[in-house]
């Protein structure tokens, strides 16, 4: 790297360069904290929705929970619900060995009630049981005809159950089939501490199995699955697991109980254990949590009474929440979750815990629309999108601007080169104009013969000097656009003839003999004589003077159907590739020339090349370095 470039363009690029980044940089940081504000104030905005978003949520769980409050009230004021609870929901009295329900069907089980210290009505006497056990069959029989069988529904279907059994027992398959059935007619009357519609149907479950009738074993038991889970039957918490366990025992699937009616029927069961452990339960809500779900109670007790409202994680999610805001999620005062979508860790939410609501859940409001965030999404998109549209004009026109102020500087060079180049060629003909002008005019020359031969210096150095101004006058006029052209029809080949044998008694040929080579046909081109003229001598001159180790020029003419090709050749320096473009600009000079001090001023190729294209034609370039250099002037030939 030269010590010129380091002082010029190349330090200007620097500074440039620095300037734009600093202005790149500062761009970059305006608009991030642009956006950090904007993140900052639509994160503000949505704190502020959440909490008011969560009080609003909390005032409006209030009033539901006071609403159904109010019903429990009514209900154990009046003993009768005010209005049907709902769907996964029950409103339920205790009493001292009883438990009344509304609606009914909603529980898979009963509580198990406190024994009574009475024997029901219409049982046998204990003479009459003894009896029983002693003959069975007989005393089923007996039993059918005991008067007691026509007043208690119970008997008869105990009687029906034994002599069912006995049939099964001798094999009897059908006459125990009927028997069973009878038994199952009769619905709720207790059988063995179950209903006798349940026992009826285990009892031809065992006849299916002895008959090993597993078609319709599976059907009965997937009925009877049907049957208790429908609710419709009151058991006990044993007698549930044992049919259960029968039906699932023949039909796997039938084990999928209903998760909203065990979650009520464990949360009725759960009730009940503490109102009959003598827990005070006067007012209250809870959420209890159940191997179903959670389950909200409410309740109100008094004396021997308690009056309680349950409902089940639907109908909590139905009415509970359906008119508060999507992103709520309820948990327990423990954390375990009740309601709403599960967020992942992290999200931001306004919270409201149980404690200080009053209500039986934790109260969580999440983002759940993001329209802020969708709208700061869009502006960050438009803001980056404007600062990389505003980045990219920046360096674009900066880019633009550095090439323009390098390539000024360039032209300014060049120029400079130029001054420098002319004032060099006008100085040194000057200068012998001087000198023996002077010697003329002091009559220092007496010798005629040397007279003769300053008078033609002067005369040489003065066209010299005329060309020089001419060629400068010229290329003024080709920038200007004001040179005319006098177009006339010319032989190519006799003017390149004529003119390199002129070029030849130049003094710029410096004894260098051309070789012109011509088509043997007629090239005939419309031209302007002296323009063309002035493109041979251009080149001759450039041909001779990167040529000092060769004193010969060739010079060929052909022509063909696109035009007429003149190729000047010569043997000299040669020029590099990357050169050869630019050779045709103004004011340009090769390398080549200025490191072997060969004079010019650097417009003889701009002015040809631009002479050629005047006439509908061209001029380019093959060189390479040290084996010379070959232009080729391409000129359309006359259309006759």
């Amino acid at each position: 790297m030269t010590p010129e470039l380091l002082r010029g363009p190349f330090q200007l690029r620097l500074v440039f360069l620095a300037t734009m980044s600093l202005l790149a940089g500062t761009l970059g940081w305006l608009g991030w904290r642009l956006l950090q504000q904007d993140q900052q104030l639509s994160a503000q905005r949505m704190a502020e929705r959440r909490e008011a978003a969560a009080d609003l949520a909390v005032a409006a769980l209030d009033r539901w929970l006071a609403a159904i409050d109010q019903d429990v009230a009514r209900l154990l004021a009046a003993g009768e619900p005010p209005k049907e609870a709902g769907d996964s929901a029950l409103f339920l009295e205790f009493r001292p060995g009883t438990i009344r329900i509304w609606p009914q069907g909603q529980l898979l089980y009963l509580p198990d009630l406190a024994p009574s210290s009475e024997p029901p009505a219409g049982l046998f006497t204990t003479a009459d049981q003894l009896e029983f056990q002693k003959h069975d069959y007989l005393g089923a029989i007996a039993a059918l005809r005991h008067p007691a069988a026509s007043s208690d529904p119970a008997v008869r279907a105990a009687a029906l159950a034994r002599i069912a059994r006995n049939y099964r027992n001798a094999a009897q398959f059908r006459e125990s089939l009927q028997y069973y059935q009878q038994v199952a007619s009769l619905g709720v009357i207790p059988v063995a501490g179950m209903p006798a519609a349940l026992a009826g149907a285990l009892g031809e479950m065992a006849v299916f199995e002895r008959q090993n009738d597993r078609a319709s074993l599976r059907t009965t038991a997937a009925a009877l699955a049907r049957e208790l889970y429908s609710g419709r039957w009151p058991v006990t918490l044993a007698t549930y697991h044992y049919v259960v366990q029968e039906a699932v025992r023949w039909v796997p699937e039938a084990g999928h109980e209903p998760a909203q009616a065990m979650a009520l029927t464990e949360a009725v069961e759960r009730l009940w254990e503490q109102w009959h452990a003598g827990a005070a339960l006067l007012v209250g809500r809870a959420s209890a949590e159940t191997s179903a779900g959670s389950v909200l109670s409410v309740w109100r007790g008094s004396g021997s009474r308690l009056a309680a409202f349950v409902a089940g994680p639907d109908f909590l999610e139905k009415q509970g929440t359906a008119s508060q805001p999507p992103g709520l999620v309820l948990t327990s005062p423990d954390g375990r979750h009740v309601l709403g979508k599960q967020t992942a860790p992290g999200q931001r939410s306004a919270i409201r815990l149980a404690s200080a609501t009053q209500l039986p859940w934790n109260l969580l409001v999440f983002d759940a629309n993001d329209t802020d965030f969708t709208a700061f999404r869009s502006r960050r998109a438009l803001l980056i999108a404007a600062m990389a549209i505003l980045l990219v004009m920046i360096v674009t026109g900066g880019w633009f601007i550095g090439h323009a102020v390098a390539r000024e500087l360039a032209v300014a060079r060049l120029q400079s080169d130029f001054v420098s180049a002319v004032s060099h060629e006008f100085r040194t003909p000057l200068t012998t104009l001087c000198q023996l002008s002077e010697l003329l005019k002091r009559g220092r020359v007496a010798n005629e013969q040397d007279k003769q031969a300053y008078y033609d210096l002067l005369h040489g150095e003065s066209h010299r000097l005329w060309r020089l101004v001419e060629g400068l006058l010229n290329f003024g006029r080709l920038e200007a656009g004001r040179m005319r052209f006098r177009l006339e029809s010319l032989d190519t080949g006799e003017l390149v003839r004529q003119s390199a044998a002129e070029f030849a008694q130049a003094q710029q040929a410096a004894g260098h003999c051309f070789d012109v080579e011509t088509a043997s046909t007629s090239s005939v081109v419309q031209a302007d004589r002296e323009a063309l003229r002035c493109v041979l001598w251009n080149l001759f001159e450039n041909a001779v003077k990167y040529s000092p180790d060769c004193d010969s020029v060739r010079v060929m003419v052909a022509g063909n159907a696109q035009g007429v090709e003149i190729a000047v050749r010569d043997q000299g320096v040669g020029i590099p590739r990357h050169e050869q473009r630019r050779i045709f600009e103004k004011f340009v000079r090769g390398s080549a020339a200025r490191e072997s001090n060969i004079r010019g001023t650097g417009i003889g190729l701009a002015m040809a090349r631009q002479l050629v294209r005047a006439h509908g034609g061209d001029i380019t370039v093959e060189s390479e370095p040290g084996q010379g250099s070959t232009f080729r002037v391409l000129l359309p030939v006359k259309r006759t």
